[in-house]
């Protein structure tokens, strides 16, 4: 079963009627594979800029943003378990094609931002441990995303497992500086204390903005439905309320690994009087102040975790948001590559012409693209979880509605304020992006605006059960097909049993003839055709006649047909010259070195017929098993 029918299959977890510990462990896992998106190198820089200019001061800022970020993962995990729609399709449902179509373009802009922030965190990491140059660790970064596809299909449990690895490992990481940075215990105290003053403004906008991410949103309600829930109210509502608890421990641990980093800056450059922007200046400056060769290693390697982990649920979102809002699939590793693609030639343009410098201005402008898309996913999340229609007995409370949209309008203002400051930096340095950018904020506020008034103006409709039947559309479609004359290509070897088996099971049920078709593809005939007369040849010829005399004793009316050339070239020509209406041929199953030895004439053939064909195993164990079925 697939994640609300995403393209990257996951087996669906059995929940079954155990012991609470036992059904609650069946539960954990997607919040964890969301709680790495608050944990990525995005949120580092907000960290280490506030630890590092305010100290403690801000702490409550983070605790503010995680107590919002698992309000809204609890909503989106209804979405999710509730209506069986996860909220890109829940916005394909509910809104035009055209609103959906723009809501897909700002998501996928910000899944491209957010593996912007995953990749620089990569390629400083690596620079950092090892001194690999930024540029090559550009090239590294492009091809880890084909290690991460090989872990999807590992399984969601197994791929759960390890994202709690590198979750541990940064968690771990961080709570070993916390211990070398000895910090003051009582200021973290007071830090919890909400007061902000406005010099602080700006990095405390960044920090929420760079906590409560969109696409995490797509993410929960999408991943959640990787286990099987019972479709009754009891077991939806058993549910939410352990989707709850999961969420909470996850978003909290989070919590502490954002809190350890600021608090460590603020132990290690806040207290000295070191002002730190850039996540290669922390990391110099630990082994001299803290005196420890431990300190900037393992900060290197919770670094390198925290890409490595975010750019996997990164790949999974822009998976879900795609077949989410258009319905589109396309395979892993092409929407894999693409997404990596879109996010690498950034990186490699900043870090060609500014360096190191340009890192942390990259890392900033991915979480302004990040808090500009926000809104687009909070407003219909509200919205689609308030109404009774779409949620039933589970649509959000008075008390969830009104704190639900303080928090949106809370987010929303103050990334608007985040963008605006930005936008007003540009001007005053004199930077040309910002006639490009002021039309587009106008456009996106005023498309914001409309996504918050639309459900004034339109009235309330339930969506239609989450598995959509065609059945009539294709039974009415349905015609029984019989077959005329079936092509056999065989190989003049072993395999050929099994093929013509098939073969003569079809020819029987549709009272066919059968061509025997095979391919001389001698050196000698890639240049004389069939004029060329070898041993090999002949002996193909003699092979398909007294093959022909054998299938003729089953009462089947038999053809041969002896080809020159290339096999795939020569079996497309002969499907039209012969007249065949179906082919059967046998596949080996090569791959990879396989393929480049003996060829790939199946999907050379398939993809250049017409046609129905039937593809046979024909490798020595499936062999040998088929000729005793038969």
């Amino acid at each position: 079963m697939s994640i609300n029918n995403s393209e990257t299959n996951y087996n669906k977890v059995s929940v079954k009627k155990r012991g609470w510990f036992r059904r609650l462990f069946a539960f954990v896992g997607p919040a964890y594979l969301v709680s790495v998106g608050y944990m990525d190198p995005g949120n580092w820089a907000t960290d280490i800029e506030g630890g590092a200019r305010f100290g403690y001061s801000l702490i409550w800022v983070l605790l503010a943003s995680n107590l919002m970020a698992i309000l809204l993962q609890t909503l989106a995990a209804r979405l999710g378990i509730v209506t069986g729609h996860d909220l890109a399709q829940a916005c394909r449902k509910e809104y035009s094609k055209t609103l959906s179509f723009f809501l897909w373009i700002l998501a996928e802009i910000a899944i491209a931002a957010c593996d912007l922030a995953e990749v620089l965190g990569t390629i400083i990491g690596l620079n950092l441990l090892f001194g690999l140059p930024l540029l090559w660790g550009c090239v590294v970064t492009a091809f880890d995303t084909f290690l991460l596809l090989a872990i999807e299909k590992l399984g969601v449990r197994k791929m759960e497992a390890f994202i709690v690895m590198l979750v541990s490992t940064i968690g771990i990481s961080f709570f070993i500086e916390v211990f070398l940075s000895q910090p003051d215990w009582s200021g973290i105290a007071s830090g919890f204390i909400p007061h902000l003053d406005s010099s602080a403004l700006f990095v405390a906008i960044g920090i929420i903005g760079a906590t409560v991410m969109p696409h995490n949103l797509y993410l929960h309600s999408s991943l959640v439905q990787t286990r099987a829930i019972s479709d009754t109210h009891t077991g939806k509502a058993e549910a939410c309320k352990y989707n709850l608890i999961d969420s909470a421990i996850a978003l909290n641990g989070a919590f502490f690994v954002n809190a350890s980093i600021m608090i460590m800056a603020a132990a290690v450059f806040y207290s000295r009087g070191l002002v730190v922007t850039e996540i290669q200046e922390a990391y110099h400056l630990l082994q001299p102040i803290l005196g420890s060769q431990i300190a900037p290693v393992v900060f290197g390697i919770a670094l390198v975790a925290a890409g490595q982990s975010s750019t996997l649920t990164g790949t999974i979102s822009g998976q879900i948001v795609m077949e989410g809002f258009l319905n589109i699939k396309l395979r892993p590793w092409l929407r894999r590559i693409i997404t990596r693609g879109l996010a690498l030639i950034p990186a490699i343009i900043v870090i060609a012409l500014m360096g190191n410098e340009g890192t942390l201005k990259l890392l900033i402008f991915s979480q302004v693209i990040l808090s500009l898309q926000l809104p687009f996913a909070i407003v219909p999340l509200i919205q689609f979880t308030s109404e009774k229609m779409k949620m039933g007995n589970f649509a959000n409370k008075y008390w969830v509605k009104i704190v639900s949209w303080i928090v949106a309008l809370f987010i929303i203002a103050l990334n608007f304020k985040l963008i605006l400051d930005t936008v007003l930096e540009w001007l005053q340095s004199g930077s040309m992006a910002v006639y490009f950018i002021i039309p587009m904020l106008i456009s996106i506020s005023g498309l914001l605006l409309y996504l918050i008034i639309l459900p004034l103006f339109k009235e309330s409709k339930p969506w239609s059960e989450k598995t959509v039947s065609l059945s009539k559309e294709i039974a009415a479609k349905i015609l029984p097909r019989s077959y005329k004359h079936i092509g056999v290509a065989i190989e003049h070897g072993d395999g050929d049993a099994v093929v013509i088996s098939e073969a003569l099971s079809l020819a029987k049920l549709h009272n066919a003839k059968l061509g025997l078709l095979h391919i001389v593809d001698t050196p000698g005939t890639m240049i004389h055709g069939n004029e060329e007369e070898s041993l090999h040849s002949k002996e193909d010829n003699a092979y398909l006649i007294d093959l022909a005399r054998e299938i003729e004793e089953h009462d089947i009316p038999v053809e041969t047909a002896l080809r020159y050339g290339n096999p795939s070239d020569e079996i497309i020509k002969a499907v039209e010259e012969e007249g065949y209406d179906f082919l059967v041929f046998g596949s080996h199953g090569h791959h990879t070195f396989g393929d480049i030895l003996f060829g790939k004439t199946v999907d050379s053939v398939r993809h250049s017929i017409k046609i129905p064909i039937m593809v046979v195993r024909t490798t020595h164990g499936d062999r040998e098993r088929a000729l005793r079925e038969k």
